[in-house]
C-alpha cells in the first residue's frame, strides 16, 4: 500500500487507486498520516475536523469513518489504540517520509561539500511534490498547523537546493524560477538574496539592486541583515 499526501490524498494497492470515501474519511487518513505510527487521541482528531464545538455526535461519526476506512485498507493498518486510533505504515511507502528522507540525505551531502549531490537529492525529494500537501483537504477548509510546517519543509528544502544550484554556478537556469518563487505577499528574504544573487551573476546588477528595492517595499520594514549586506556588495562589486 502506498500512500501518497503531498498534493490530494491518494493510496493505491498494487495498480489500482484504493476508494478512500468522502471528505471526512479523507480528513481522518490524512490526519493520522502526518502522526503515522504514533496513537492520536480521539479527542485530536475531533479538534482537527470540528474546529471549535463537535457536533454531539461527532464521536460516532468518526468511528463510521474509521471503520469505512478499514474496510478500504488493510485492517492492520488502521487500528484502535485507546485512547484513539493508529495508522501502521512503512516510511518507505509514503511520498512525504520518501521527501524528508530525500532532504536529509541533500543536507548531509552539502555539509560533506558535495554540492551536486545535495542539489539532486533535494531536487528529487522535491519531485515527489504534486502541489500543496493534502490539497483536497484544504481545499475543503483543512487548516491544520501541521500541514502549515510540511509547506515549510518545501519551502527550507527548496532554498536549500537553490544554494546549493548557485554553489555549483548554475544561477542562469535558476532565474526564471526564482523570479516566480518571489512573486510572493510577503515575500521570503532569502528566496529574494537568492534572486538577487542569480540576477548579479547573470550581469544584470541593475535588475538585482531592483528586486532588493522591490522587497523592501513589499516588506514594509527594513530587510535582515543578509539582504542589505548582499545589496551593499553588488554595489561594490564585492560578490
Amino acid at each position: 500500500m502506498k500512500v501518497a499526501v503531498l498534493g490530494s490524498v491518494e493510496v493505491t494497492a498494487g495498480d489500482h487507486q484504493v476508494e478512500l470515501g468522502g471528505v471526512r474519511q479523507r480528513a481522518i487518513l490524512g490526519y493520522l498520516v502526518l502522526h503515522a505510527n504514533s496513537v492520536v487521541p480521539t479527542s485530536r482528531l475531533l479538534g482537527a475536523l470540528w474546529p471549535g464545538e463537535p457536533p454531539p455526535t461527532a464521536r460516532k461519526m468518526v468511528q463510521n469513518a474509521v471503520s469505512a476506512l478499514r474496510r478500504a485498507l488493510s485492517k492492520s493498518a488502521l487500528r484502535t489504540s485507546p485512547p484513539g486510533y493508529q495508522l501502521h505504515v512503512d516510511p518507505n511507502d509514503v511520498d512525504l517520509f520518501e521527501f524528508r528522507r530525500l532532504t536529509r540525505e541533500g543536507r548531509t551531502a552539502i555539509a560533506e561539500g558535495d554540492q551536486a549531490r545535495g542539489a539532486h537529492l533535494l531536487r528529487t525529494g522535491l519531485d515527489l511534490w504534486r502541489g500543496r500537501a493534502m490539497a483536497d483537504l484544504v481545499e475543503s477548509g483543512a487548516r491544520w498547523p501541521e500541514l502549515a510546517a510540511v509547506e515549510d519543509e518545501r519551502l527550507s528544502a527548496m532554498e536549500d537546493r537553490l544554494d546549493a544550484e548557485l554553489a555549483c554556478g548554475r544561477h542562469r537556469e535558476i532565474t526564471s524560477e526564482l523570479e516566480v518563487l518571489t512573486a510572493t505577499d510577503p515575500p521570503r528574504e532569502r528566496l529574494c538574496r537568492q534572486f538577487m544573487l542569480a540576477l548579479y551573476r547573470s550581469g544584470r546588477q541593475a535588475d538585482a539592486l531592483r528586486v532588493y528595492h522591490r522587497t523592501r517595499a513589499a516588506l514594509g520594514v527594513e530587510p535582515g541583515h543578509e539582504l542589505k549586506d548582499l545589496q551593499r556588495r553588488i554595489l561594490d562589486h564585492n560578490v
